[in-house]
This record gives C-alpha cells, sequence and structure tokens, in this order.
C-alpha cells in the first residue's frame, strides 16, 4: 500500500521564517543597504534569497502523494502532477467509501478522489482532516 503525505502549513512556522529570510536577502540584494568590496556579493545575496523560495515553493513536489491544508483550504495531489485545490467552505458534503473519497462542492460539482492503492489509515486521515474543517461537517 502505497502512503500520502500529509502537511499541515498552518502549524510549522519555520516555512515562514524562511520566506521572511529569503524575502531579506532579495531586498539587500535589491536596494544594496550595504557596502561590499566586490558588487557581485549583493547578485549572490539575491540569488539566496531566490533559491529559498524555490525551496519553499517546491515543496508540494517532494513527495509523490500529497496532501497540504490550513484553515482555508487544501490541495490533493494524488495520482496528479497539479492535483485538487477546494476552499473549505465551498465543500458542501464528503463522501468517503473504501477505494474512493467523493466532494459535492456548493454548486453541485463532484470531485471524486481514487485512493485504491493507499493505506486505510491515510484514507481516514484525509477524511478527518476534510471533516474537522468542514463549515457543514456532514456524513
Amino acid at each position: 500500500m502505497k502512503k500520502i503525505h500529509f502537511d499541515n502549513l498552518g502549524k510549522k512556522s519555520y516555512w515562514v521564517l524562511l520566506i521572511l529570510l529569503s524575502l531579506i536577502f532579495i531586498l539587500v540584494g535589491f536596494f544594496e543597504l550595504f557596502q561590499f568590496d566586490n558588487p557581485k556579493n549583493y547578485n549572490y545575496i539575491s540569488a539566496t534569497g531566490f533559491l529559498l523560495q524555490s525551496l519553499y515553493f517546491s515543496k508540494l513536489f517532494w513527495h509523490k502523494n500529497t496532501v497540504q491544508w490550513n484553515d482555508k483550504g487544501i490541495v490533493i495531489r494524488i495520482k496528479s502532477f497539479l492535483g485538487k485545490s477546494l476552499r473549505f467552505d465551498e465543500i458542501k458534503e464528503t463522501e468517503l467509501s473504501r477505494k474512493e473519497m467523493t466532494f459535492t462542492k456548493t454548486d453541485g460539482q463532484k470531485i471524486i478522489i481514487d485512493l485504491n492503492e493507499f493505506r486505510d489509515s491515510d484514507n481516514q486521515k484525509l477524511y478527518q482532516i476534510i471533516f474537522e474543517n468542514t463549515n457543514t461537517n456532514n456524513t
């Protein structure tokens, strides 16, 4: 059975520190706030900032099957390259069967995610995350 990697974006403050540090590096490299003997140091500082941002935004692609969420929404990347992005307030109903999870959005659209190859514990955890964060908490 395959594993789903879960990443709660709202709980890890070190990623926020990484983004702030990268922005500081980019600004220092752009505005040249300090005097260096070698002017290429500004390029290195700025490049480090962009590298840190690339590290942050590439997190979604580190694992093949990933679920990322915060208080507002969820990104489910299972068996696809980009995945499905859903806001919790647009999920009307969630149904978990043994092999698939079905989301019904408030506009009536249904999204089906095949969970056939994954552990039951991971399927239950995904359902629990959806259940805890949706406003309606149906089924």
